[in-house]
């Protein structure tokens, strides 16, 4: 039985711009060192720059492993929830998204799933498993980790992710999904966690 092994990054931290800032970059480093004793067959990223730019350094790390964009990697939203499966808090969020941009971001995340979530197949080689870096966004990671629980569409809101904090899940033929970690942030440092939440004791 062969196994895909998916070890899923959002991006280091991004200033307004949307481009890596030098605590994203010692973020993404940091993953790369983490993930450089594993047999890494690729890293594909999101074709955003904070994105692309964390991947690459990360990859530092990884020498000889192919580096390649992936478009269903991008930051979209998966699923917009009816009025009935959204939370009050969240009602906001999704105004201007009408019915073409909702099915848009939809059918991006069900390439994503097609193209990443499952077994890697016998037509692979005879391997015992694969090993893809995925460095994409807090939605994108949401989305699989849902889709691995065989969750409800909604319940990809609420599941967030910190900058470079690392979600591993396993896929086997006939077994469902497992999720190994979710949100890990222990190749970090405590001033390099939770990049972007306010400083404790300070309200939003």
């Amino acid at each position: 039985m062969t196994t895909r092994h998916l070890y899923l990054a959002r991006h280091g931290a991004a200033d307004a711009f949307g481009e890596l800032t030098g605590t994203g970059r010692r973020q993404a480093s940091l993953l790369g060192e983490r993930l450089a004793g594993i047999p890494v067959d690729a890293v594909w990223h999101s074709p955003l720059p904070r994105a692309a730019a964390s991947a690459h350094e990360l990859a530092r790390h990884l020498p000889d492993v192919p580096v390649a964009e992936a478009a269903e990697l991008v930051d979209h939203v998966p699923y917009v929830p009816s009025a009935a499966e959204t939370p009050p808090s969240w009602a906001g969020f999704f105004d201007g998204y009408d019915d073409t941009e909702a099915a848009s971001g939809h059918r991006l995340a069900e390439a994503l799933v097609a193209r990443f979530a499952k077994a890697p197949g016998t037509t692979e080689g005879a391997r015992p498993g694969t090993h893809d870096v995925l460095v994409t966004h807090a939605c994108q990671i949401a989305w699989l980790v849902r889709h691995a629980l065989d969750a409800p569409p909604s319940r990809w809101l609420g599941l967030n992710s910190a900058n470079a904090a690392l979600t591993v899940i396993e896929y086997r033929d006939g077994l469902p999904p497992t999720i190994v970690m979710f949100n890990d942030m222990s190749h970090l440092p405590p001033d390099l966690r939770w990049t972007g939440f306010p400083a404790e004791g300070v309200r939003p």
